[in-house]
């Protein structure tokens, strides 16, 4: 952003106007002020996967905000990271979190968390398990 703070809010020279981009909108306005994903908690990992449901609203619903369109358009085609999304849309991680949850709410996307380290099977087990196939 540059400029200063004078004139009107979508004024060239103001703070909530950029030269090149035109109108800035702030993250907190996109996310109606909020920072977590849903009432449920749930903390996406940025390689969590995000699935289109077929069933759930499409992107012309008009109740979806048009980051949330933009999100389910970006899923259409196949499925992606939580990463993938938001540098695709070209927004904060934070905010694609955030809209994610909204779209997950409203049975829009699917995602499917990575599996924690701690519950991934042990080297020794698998070594074992593919020298008791060998020995078969």
């Amino acid at each position: 952003m540059t400029g200063s703070s004078a004139g009107g809010p979508w004024e060239p020279g103001s703070q909530w106007y950029d030269g090149e981009a035109g109108p800035l909108v702030r993250p907190y306005a996109m996310t109606g002020g909020r920072t977590q994903s849903g009432p449920t908690g749930v903390r996406l990992d940025l390689i969590a996967l995000v699935t289109l449901e077929p069933a759930g609203p499409q992107a012309g619903d008009t109740a979806l905000g048009p980051e949330h369109r933009t999100l389910i358009e970006l899923c259409r085609t196949e499925t992606q990271s939580v990463a993938e999304l938001a540098a695709d849309a070209d927004l904060p991680v934070g905010v694609v979190r955030v809209l994610l949850g909204d779209l997950l709410e409203l049975g829009c996307v699917s995602i499917s968390l990575p599996v924690p380290p701690a519950r991934l099977p042990d080297e020794r087990i698998l070594r074992e398990v593919i020298a008791g196939l060998r020995a078969l």
